[in-house]
């Protein structure tokens, strides 16, 4: 079989996959009452989404899953990718349960969520560290082969880039559609950079992935009919980060990446300027919210956020 004939029938194989385990889903969630509950601080145009089913994720996973069982290459890079998406997807699993249990907007707690995160983090990082050669060299976009030495700043520079992937995507996860298009976007350009730097096998999982979340936006487009959730947004963090690092392209996770990176700066503004000064600079965080405060419709920020993702996502090809 052809690598383009394999791209195309694991992307389709996760679309239909998506589309058919979809509405079982939905069902099963529903008849658990698995439903989402509202943050009281945020917008109150969102109040009606409450009773929306979450745990979505849990669809494009399974299409992935299976779609990667099916065209996927058993090699250790690929396993340890599927195996870091889907551990990041157990802690948000865990976290939406507890919400859902709990009929509450609170799941884990923070410091049951960032071990959670670190346990998985670690087990990335240490296959990374004991397979890679020149493993402290990252390679800079725009250059054709220059390489910047992190040194001993190796271990604690791709801790952030993992925690910060993770979050970022989590972060993102805040409109229809938002983080599922996002994600899609990333990935679609990420199965030509991975196949542009060789690894062909990568591209299989980046482009199943592409299938699974188009299937998926299916039911979580404006009015989304079930929310990913914890479960979903913080697994595609753990295939974001994982197949940056491991396909050696750990810089264009902020330029491919650049509306989860934005949506996570956000944040962070957001959070110092009120510690520091009392002030903030947003009317909402993360971003999306802002503009939502500023009048926007939820569904022009979420296509303008998609465009705003293509673009980068356009940049960061045409940085090889």
């Amino acid at each position: 079989m052809s690598f383009q004939l394999k791209l195309f029938l694991s992307m389709a194989t996760s679309l239909v996959l998506s589309i058919f385990i979809g509405p079982k889903v939905i069902k099963i969630l529903t008849d658990m009452k698995a439903k989402q509950s509202i943050r009281e601080d945020g917008p109150a145009s969102h109040m009606v989404k409450s009773g929306t089913p979450t745990m979505g994720g849990i669809i494009f996973l399974a299409a992935l899953l299976i779609s990667y069982i099916i065209f996927g290459s058993k090699t250790s890079d690929n396993l340890i990718i599927i195996f870091i998406t889907l551990g990041f997807g157990l802690v948000g699993f865990l976290d939406d349960f507890l919400k859902v249990k709990l009929k509450r907007n609170l799941g884990l707690t923070a410091i049951q969520k960032i071990i959670g995160q670190l346990i998985f983090t670690f087990i990335l990082l240490s296959y990374y560290l004991i397979n890679t050669q020149n493993s402290s060299e990252f390679w800079i976009p725009f250059t054709t082969e220059k390489y910047i030495n992190m040194g001993v700043l190796t271990i604690p520079f791709l801790l952030i880039v993992i925690l910060g992937s993770v979050n970022a995507v989590n972060l993102t996860d805040g409109l229809d559609g938002l983080a599922s298009g996002i994600s899609a976007i990333f990935f679609s350009a990420f199965a030509y950079i991975c196949h542009r730097a060789g690894f062909n096998d990568i591209s299989i999982i980046c482009i199943s992935l592409v299938g699974s979340l188009l299937g998926f936006l299916y039911f979580n487009h404006y009015p989304a009919r079930i929310f990913m959730g914890d479960t979903g947004a913080l697994a595609l963090g753990g295939a974001v980060a994982s197949i940056a690092l491991l396909s050696g392209n750990v810089f264009l996770i902020p330029i491919v990446g650049a509306v989860f990176f934005i949506e996570a700066l956000s944040v962070i503004i957001q959070v110092l300027s009120f510690k520091l000064t009392g002030k903030r600079v947003f009317k909402m965080a993360p971003l999306h919210h802002h503009f939502e405060q500023s009048g926007w419709k939820e569904t022009d920020v979420v296509i303008m956020f998609w465009i705003v993702s293509i673009i980068f996502a356009l940049i960061g090809i045409f940085s090889l």
